[in-house]
């Protein structure tokens, strides 16, 4: 594969990425579970590597696919990512579109297909040069495309809105294709190009939904027969495969017994399931209007469930374990920390200019004013991207950026402390300001269980490492605006605790009003026990338990515990 066509399969799967909460925020379709920018994120994450081993990419492409429209978009795109060069795009674009209405069990139009379809005629119609107003002539039949879905699927028509799976299509060949013409910044905002179609009028309502929507890879000699049966008879199904692996999306009531019945027929090698009724309703609940929205790196401790809750953006990091690549708040943190414990790979990193100036494009396209509470510059370069493209493209100056000089829970106790405030006070200008003064009051403690693994990630010196985990001690650590400084050393649980207590009644007393955040590795269960503690102590204080942010868990390692706290 030549360098521009993989640098527009990069840029197609970060256009995604940056639009994925707009594509949540309107998925009605089959169900309104709110999940399509979640699955396409997953799903098409492997693209990030285009160029590279083309069957190691397939299967990549298989394992992550996710929910009806990631594992329909896989089977287009396992095509695709075959391309040596743009001379046989058409050809590879309508075999890709062949595989992918074959793979649905009831294939429809108004969904992402038609998409294919239309990308698949204007390339019979047009022949494409890499410029842009051939890219503009082939996304001309796209957007119209993606407008049609209306039309097609009654149960859009109703919601007032586009199907997200198509427009997740749309986005993707926008970055694409003007990548290929050198073009990469013109793309538009997709809310200037669907504006009226883009918001849920408030008359629609979706039946309530039981069961569970699954994901699983098999290997298996099974006749393929008995798995189309399995999908055959269930809603929503999917079935693809690739040599001895294949790939299922179904809808059903019993997961415990599908998961039986699939277990006899092979090993299953992944399996993901959601609850559909939980994923209604959350979809379902309305946040109200707010003058200011706020968004913030996913280094801060904090889940994506937070962010839909409390209706505030969250920036991607990566995480890479093993040869899985994805967002860090899309992996489950047991994946993380028993790959770790087995001596996998892991390692960190941060998501490219493009898609880091794609989000706040697109948060202000959604939104007034926007808030973004960076992770500390120290810690990474997003405070001067931000900056950077503020620059260019705010002299309206409606995106607000505080350097916070945080990361994990400090970051995310800043975060959840603000938006809290900004709920009780509906005033903007004193959100800022009480952001700035939380960032300045919030402190945060790590404790950490070997030395091996901050090593491992370079940051300390092997023979550190090699002498701290001999003599058994646990290092503690305090992330700060100036980097992150040891602030002592303990031998054991025990004290790791007294140490925290310390601390905390060093700035809080039994009558304080706080927000406490306990933050957790793979010991729960451990720092369950620590929140009962705080409750007794501290009878006032918001005490939250949360999983210690994924980027942090990488360089420290399994067996990490933190608390960040600030008075209110």
């Amino acid at each position: 594969m030549d360098e521009p066509l993989r640098k527009s399969f990069v840029a197609g799967v970060e256009r995604v990425s940056a639009w994925a909460d707009l594509l949540n925020a309107i998925n009605v379709y089959p169900i309104a579970d709110g999940d399509t920018g979640r699955n396409l994120s997953i799903s098409l994450s492997p693209l990030r590597f285009a160029g590279k081993n083309r069957n190691q990419l397939v299967r990549q492409l298989l394992m992550a696919a996710r929910g009806n429209s990631g594992n329909i978009a896989t089977q287009f795109f396992a095509v695709l990512c075959g391309l040596d060069s743009l001379h046989s795009l058409k050809g590879a674009v309508q075999e890709g579109n062949i595989r992918a209405w074959k793979a649905v069990n009831e294939p429809r139009r108004g969904t992402m297909l038609s998409v294919f379809d239309a990308l698949e005629h204007s390339l019979a119609r047009y022949e494409f040069f890499p410029d842009s107003k051939s890219a503009a002539r082939i996304l001309h039949f796209l957007e119209e495309a993606v407008r049609q879905t209306q039309n097609e699927l009654p149960k859009l028509k109703q919601a007032g809105v586009v199907d997200a799976g198509a427009l997740g299509m749309y986005i993707f060949f926008e970055a694409f294709l003007y990548t290929l013409a050198g073009c990469g910044h013109s793309c538009r905002p997709v809310t200037e190009v669907f504006k009226n179609s883009l918001s849920i009028v408030s008359s629609f309502q979706e039946t309530a939904e039981t069961g569970y929507c699954i994901d699983f890879v098999i290997k298996t000699a099974a006749v393929p027969e008995e798995l189309a049966e399995i999908a055959g008879r269930r809603d929503s199904a999917v079935m693809i495969h690739e040599g001895d692996l294949y790939k299922i999306h179904v809808h059903t009531d019993n997961k415990e017994e599908m998961k039986a019945q699939i277990s006899k027929l092979g090993d299953v090698l992944r399996w993901e399931d959601d609850d559909l009724s939980k994923q209604v309703r959350d979809f379902q609940v309305a946040l109200p209007k707010s003058p200011l929205h706020i968004m913030t790196d996913a280094a801060g401790s904090l889940t994506r469930d937070d962010a839909k809750r409390y209706g505030f953006t969250l920036l991607n990091s990566y995480l890479n374990v093993g040869e899985k690549s994805l967002p860090e708040t899309c992996f489950h943190p047991d994946e993380l920390y028993i790959a770790m414990r087995n001596g996998v790979k892991v390692s960190t990193s941060q998501v490219s200019v493009y898609e880091r100036h794609q989000s706040y494009a697109g948060a202000l396209a959604q939104f007034e004013n926007v808030l973004y509470l960076c992770v500390g510059s120290v810690y990474t370069g997003n405070y001067q991207a931000a900056t950077d493209w503020k620059k260019e493209h705010d002299a309206q100056n409606h995106f607000k950026i505080i350097d916070t000089g945080a990361a994990s829970g400090r970051l995310g106790t800043i975060v959840l402390s603000t938006v809290q405030y900004l709920a009780r006070t509906g005033d903007m200008d004193k959100t800022i300001a009480f952001a700035k003064s939380a960032s300045a009051r919030c402190e945060e403690y790590l404790f950490l269980e070997k030395l091996e693994y901050l090593a491992a990630s370079g940051r300390l010196s092997k023979p550190n490492a090699f002498f701290g985990d001999l003599l058994k001690m646990k290092p503690v650590i305090s992330p700060r605006p100036e980097g992150a400084k040891k602030v002592g050393m303990t031998r054991n649980p025990s004290e790791q605790i007294d140490m925290a207590l310390e601390k905390l009644s060093a700035s809080l007393a039994r009558e304080s009003e706080a927000i406490i955040m306990l933050e957790y590795s793979d010991n729960l269960g451990q720092i369950k026990t620590v929140q009962e503690i705080l409750k007794e102590r501290y009878p006032l204080a918001d005490i939250i338990l949360q999983p210690l942010s994924l980027t942090s868990g990488a360089h420290m390692g399994p067996g990490t515990w933190g608390v960040a706290f600030m008075k209110m």
